[in-house]
C-alpha cells in the first residue's frame, strides 16, 4: 500500500518540523521537500516588485519534482535506498507485515500545481498569522539572505495570492493552527495519518 501525504502552509509555519517528527514516527517513510527544486538564484526573475520571484511556482523546477514522486511511486523500496532512508526493520503495529510505503511531500506550493494536486491520500496545510511569520522568518538564515523590505514586498502578497487559488482549486485540505506547539500539531496529524491508515489493513 502506498500513501501520499502532503504538508503545504506558509513561510515558517513549521513544515518541515512536522515533517520530520512524521518520519521518524511513520513505517517506511520518505520525504520530498519542495525547497530542494528551487532553480539556481541568477534564474530567478525580478518581477514587478522589483524582487526575486522566490514565491512563485515558476522558481521552481516543478516537472523534476513531479518525477521525483513518480519515482517513489514506481518503486518506493528502491527510492527510499537511494536517499539513505532505511525501511522499517521490525515489526510496526501501525504495519506488522511491512506493507505500507509513505512519502510526504512538503512544501509552500504544493496545492498550487495542478499536476500534483490529486496524488495526495492526505492534505495539510499549517498557517500562522503575518505578525508571527515576519518575526519567525527574521530569525531565519537563508543562503540567499532576504533583502530589506522583501517580507512586506513581495512573500506575504504572494502567499495570500496563492493561499486564495488554493482554496479555490482544492477543497480537500486540513488546516493546522500553526500556533499550537510542535507536539500538538504532530499528535493531531499523526492520529489523522494512522486512523486512515488502520482502516485500510
Amino acid at each position: 500500500m502506498k500513501f501520499i501525504i502532503g504538508i503545504g502552509g506558509v513561510t515558517n509555519g513549521g513544515k518541515t518540523t512536522l515533517t520530520n517528527k512524521l518520519m521518524q514516527a511513520l513505517p517506511n517513510c520518505c520525504a520530498i521537500h519542495q525547497d530542494d527544486f528551487y532553480k539556481k538564484p541568477d534564474q530567478i526573475e525580478v518581477g514587478e516588485d522589483g524582487f526575486r520571484q522566490w514565491d512563485v511556482i515558476t522558481s521552481l523546477e516543478m516537472e523534476a519534482m513531479v518525477n521525483t514522486i513518480k519515482g517513489w511511486q514506481e518503486n518506493p523500496v528502491k527510492f527510499a535506498r537511494s536517499h539513505g532512508v532505511s525501511l522499517t526493520p521490525k515489526a510496526d503495529e501501525l504495519d506488522p507485515d511491512n506493507r505500507i510505503h509513505i512519502l510526504i511531500v512538503e512544501g509552500f506550493l504544493l496545492y498550487n500545481y495542478m499536476p500534483i494536486l490529486d496524488v495526495y491520500d492526505q492534505r495539510y496545510y499549517i498557517s500562522i498569522p503575518k505578525d508571527e511569520c515576519k518575526r519567525r522568518r527574521s530569525t531565519r538564515t537563508y543562503m540567499v539572505p532576504d533583502p530589506p523590505g522583501l517580507f512586506e514586498g513581495h512573500v506575504w502578497p504572494m502567499y495570500l495570492k496563492h493561499r486564495k487559488e488554493m482554496e479555490y482549486n482544492c477543497q480537500s485540505i486540513e488546516y493546522l493552527d500553526g500556533l499550537k506547539s510542535k507536539e500538538d500539531i504532530y499528535y493531531q496529524v499523526f492520529e489523522r495519518i494512522q486512523n486512515r491508515l488502520l482502516k485500510h489493513l
